[in-house]
């Protein structure tokens, strides 16, 4: 398939790669647990940035009705054979659609919406999308945005180490990391808030990652999976206690609109 995104080219290996991979699979789950809390069955869910349809699926699984969208035709292909082979159909609906067009789903009202590892780190401005988001939601719906963060010490020591200083500290870069056509931008707590503040309101973060070695460390997870089941444990314990929130890969931000 000739993509139209740089997402199209990641779209065969990601499951493979980091879905399925330890560590990734430690983070989702995490993610999940708050989705869990959050969102109930027969509501309806906008799933911002899909990919391929794993939290999509694992929603629709628990009864809660969901709009998936991602800007990449390879990744809603992906995304639609999933929901398919989890016979979701009912409840999933994948659409090709950028987060910036969300005025395109004019008509339709959502209980909720999530975004998760890093969609809204592709954005410029998420100001705007912000306000087109409450647009769409209900008093009282609750957004999740899983977002990487600028303060990774465990990226600092892992490239460090290897004698990659530029690695260690590219989410510093002022004006973003450019990345195959792209700029990614990592939004402290403080500036995304800001960015949120126009039509949200922040009810809670967490770490997702600060304990938990990045994906890149997936090699060492594997050789270490008793360590990597203690540092989840721990994370999951202490994920909202300062400073972890602010020294994680990720960070997941919960907002409610007023």
């Amino acid at each position: 398939m000739t993509g139209s995104t740089p997402f199209d080219l990641l779209a065969i290996e990601y499951d493979a790669q980091f879905t399925q991979s330890a560590v990734g699979t430690a983070m989702r789950r995490a993610v999940w647990r708050r989705m869990d809390v959050r969102f109930s069955p027969g509501q309806r869910v906008l799933d911002l940035a899909c990919g391929t349809g794993e939290d999509a699926v694992h929603l629709g699984r628990r009864g809660v009705r969901v709009i998936a969208m991602d800007a990449s035709a390879a990744m809603v292909d992906a995304a639609r054979r999933k929901v398919a082979g989890a016979r979701l159909e009912a409840e999933v609906e994948v659409r090709q659609l950028s987060i910036e067009k969300l005025d395109r789903l004019d008509g339709l009202h959502f209980d909720g919406a999530v975004s998760n590892f890093g969609a809204l780190n592709c954005l410029t401005d998420l100001a705007p999308v912000s306000r087109a988001l409450a647009a769409r939601l209900a008093p009282g719906a609750v957004v999740l945005v899983c977002v990487m963060g600028p303060l990774v010490p465990w990226e600092w020591l892992w490239f460090l180490a290897r004698g990659d200083p530029g690695k260690a500290f590219r989410r510093l870069r002022p004006g973003g990391l450019r990345w195959r056509g792209l700029t990614i931008r990592y939004p402290s707590i403080r500036r995304l808030r800001r960015e949120f503040a126009s039509a949200f309101r922040l009810l809670r973060t967490s770490a997702v990652g600060a304990l938990l070695p990045p994906s890149y460390a997936e090699p060492w997870a594997t050789r270490h999976p008793w360590l990597l089941e203690r540092l989840d444990g721990l994370e999951r314990r202490l994920e909202t206690l300062p400073p972890l929130p602010w020294l994680a890969d990720h960070y997941l931000a919960e907002f409610v609109r007023p």
